[in-house]
């Protein structure tokens, strides 16, 4: 995938985390919207920096869409987690891409995020995931072996 590519898939992630995320506050209250404010507010600032540098690379930015088809509809506060923590995979997976890119600038930007993705999804649900594009990790616990008789 070229930059310019993976930018685009960068973008159309934080369009539609964007769009999560405001569909999570409108639905939540206390604390877990205060969250859901700053993850919005947060990834809008990176969703107006990649359109910047799109222009700036002399792209044309995709606009978003008028509305998503939310894997998760929340109802209730733990829906309302799920599906931040959704939204902060996909992006994160979508960032991938840049990591490979031969811009180090590319290539930090994007790890950055990946990196603020991982720490904001963590923080609402404290689980460490598989890395996108990364194998599933064993279980660390031993299993059981039976006695010898």
């Amino acid at each position: 995938m070229r930059a310019d590519q993976a930018l685009g898939a960068a973008l159309a992630a934080e369009h539609a985390a964007v769009y999560a995320y405001g569909v999570i506050g409108a639905r939540t209250t206390g604390n877990l919207r205060a969250v859901a404010t700053d993850a919005f507010n947060a990834h809008r600032a990176r969703r107006d920096r990649l359109r910047t540098l799109i222009i700036t690379r002399g792209g044309t930015p995709a606009e978003p869409s008028p509305a998503y088809e939310l894997p998760v509809v929340p109802s209730t506060a733990a829906q309302a987690v799920e599906l931040a923590v959704l939204v902060e995979r996909g992006v994160t997976g979508a960032y991938l891409e840049l990591t490979a890119s031969e811009d180090p600038a590319l290539r930090k930007m994007a790890a950055l995020a990946m990196q603020e993705c991982v720490v904001r999804s963590y923080g609402l649900r404290p689980a460490i995931e598989t890395f996108p594009g990364m194998p599933v990790r064993p279980d660390p616990t031993p299993a059981a072996t039976p006695p010898s008789s």
